[in-house]
């Protein structure tokens, strides 16, 4: 079938030697509590756990780079190597994408990974985003994003990348894209992605403005497909997952790929040249002062 072809094209096409990381240890395995067969044994790495459950097919990905899952190269590369481990074992089917630190689902990109780096590093930062977004915009896998505290930027980035959100029902835990706040702007495919998702004037209102929305808000205006409350918000991935599962993989994978592609293409075309624009604008003078002031500002409150 055409997608099949091409979803594997598409993979073999997205992992780049930057992936390997030295010290990586996504073989190990671990009994979960209570024991079991291979259905309860744990697989991961340092900053992300992954908990399956063979019998139904679905997986639980936990993000723990503490303290907020700040979206470090390291974090990003064994994120993609996770999934890619999922998608090569054809007893899963479906991810379910959560936090494994209170409070946060993710606090978006590690701004130390582009404030004083080299534009080598900062190539080498933003080539691991685009390919956790390709990895997740494109997987075969369904993705439910069980977004238990707050999401901004990066976070937000994971979660449209996910086929369904679930989001907790507490007023800090705001969900959005914030760069144009940070002095920095959202790269066209995130763009592309948020007007798949909330509409064209939505999008040129909330990303000007750098929105973060609560989550009433966020429902309202499409960001996300459930609010629930936080004690809720597992059992509920679960449920939305059952009711994607009901539908036959194959119909369901080339639905999304045709609904996904064009978007997709976009930027696999012109990764390269997308890589070039964001590392010539965050190592602008400018830019750098405005990040260094901003992580100036986090490091008083934490002191």
């Amino acid at each position: 079938m055409a997608l099949a072809s091409g979803v594997r094209f598409a993979a073999r096409a997205l992992l780049r030697p930057w992936a390997l990381l030295r010290g990586t240890t996504l073989g190990r395995t671990e009994p979960a509590a209570g024991g079991g067969g291979d259905g309860a044994r744990r697989f991961g790495s340092q900053r992300v756990l992954v908990e399956p459950d063979a019998a139904s097919g679905v997986a639980v990905m936990k993000l723990r780079n503490p303290p907020v899952n700040a979206l470090s190269l390291e974090l990003l590369t064994e994120l993609v190597i996770s999934l890619e481990k999922l998608e090569n074992d054809k007893t899963f089917r479906g991810v379910i994408l959560t936090s494994d630190c209170p409070r946060v689902f993710c606090a978006g990109l590690d701004l130390t990974e582009i404030c004083g780096r080299n534009p080598a590093h900062c190539a080498e930062y933003w080539k691991a985003m685009q390919e956790l977004w390709l990895r997740t915009y494109l997987s075969s896998l369904v993705l439910v994003a069980a977004i238990n505290g707050a999401c901004p930027a990066g976070g937000c980035i994971i979660a449209l990348s996910c086929d369904c959100r679930v989001l907790a029902d507490n007023p800090k835990y705001r969900i959005g894209l914030n760069e144009t706040l940070l002095g920095i702007i959202a790269p066209f495919w995130l763009k592309d992605t948020y007007v798949n998702t909330i509409g064209h004037r939505a999008s040129e209102q909330a990303l000007q403005l750098g929105s973060l929305f609560p989550p009433a808000e966020a429902l309202q205006v499409g960001l996300v497909d459930q609010v629930v409350p936080e004690d809720q918000v597992q059992s509920t991935a679960l449920s939305e997952m059952a009711r994607w599962l009901a539908v036959p993989d194959h119909a369901r994978q080339l639905t999304k790929n045709m609904m996904r592609k064009a978007t997709a293409d976009r930027l696999l075309r012109q990764r390269d040249a997308d890589t070039q624009n964001f590392v010539s604008f965050v190592c602008r003078d400018s830019i750098q002062k405005s990040l260094q002031a901003y992580l100036e500002k986090l490091r008083q409150r934490k002191g």
